[in-house]
């Protein structure tokens, strides 16, 4: 049992969700969403990558263990973390914002919301593997700023457009406990992201079946 990575994935997942309340929820007035969220993932990747790999995502993780970069029997405790950082995260935006979202709940068609969290879910899973696993990119400084930016042009693409711009069931089951999505969307979108990241993983096991290395 890995408990320094789990510790990582709790506080990187925290301080994610957290930003995501905060701008939401408590009047983030002048903050760019996509930014502030975007960098907030960034600044934990770089902070938690060497320990953890930095995936604050349970769709991530899951890209991880099927292109060989994480071991399998890591992936529960790994998304238990991720669910337990989220949760404090929801818990304290929640006492501070009363638990009172302005948002109309199943704001969005199905297919149009599988479709946006599907595409950038892929994406950023495939940005995580090509630039973070890779050997060919081992020892890069641009991982995080690539991951980080993948996520804030996926929310400014479909997110609140198309979807939640979630990307990330542990973000999709904190947009739930926030009352920012209905819950039947939050399930679909879980769906879709653990879906995204399989097939990311799998393209990526296509395109670069020699360049396997553990260390993520």
């Amino acid at each position: 049992m890995n408990f320094r990575s789990y510790t990582v994935e709790f506080i990187g997942t925290f301080f994610l969700v957290f930003t995501i309340g905060c701008v939401l929820l408590l009047g983030g007035d002048g903050v760019i969403n996509a930014i502030a969220i975007g960098f907030a993932l960034m600044i934990m990747v770089y902070a938690g990558g060497f320990i953890s790999g930095g995936h604050y995502n349970p769709a991530v993780s899951l890209a991880a263990v099927i292109r060989k970069a994480l071991p399998a029997y890591e992936f529960i405790p790994y998304v238990i973390s991720q669910l337990l950082g989220a949760t404090l995260a929801v818990m304290i935006v929640n006492h501070f914002s009363g638990h009172v979202a302005n948002f109309e709940g199943c704001a969005f068609n199905m297919w149009p919301m599988i479709t946006g969290e599907f595409l950038f879910t892929f994406a950023l899973c495939y940005v995580v593997l090509m630039s973070a696993t890779n050997r060919e990119t081992k020892g890069n400084s641009y991982f995080g700023l690539a991951i980080g930016a993948t996520v804030t042009v996926g929310i400014f693409a479909v997110g609140s457009v198309l979807c939640y711009g979630a990307f990330n069931p542990a973000v999709a089951m904190a947009l739930g406990m926030m009352n920012i999505a209905c819950w039947q969307s939050v399930f679909i979108t879980i769906a879709a992201n653990l879906i995204a990241g399989a097939a990311a993983a799998l393209l990526y096991n296509y395109v670069a079946p020699e360049k396997i290395e553990i260390n993520l």
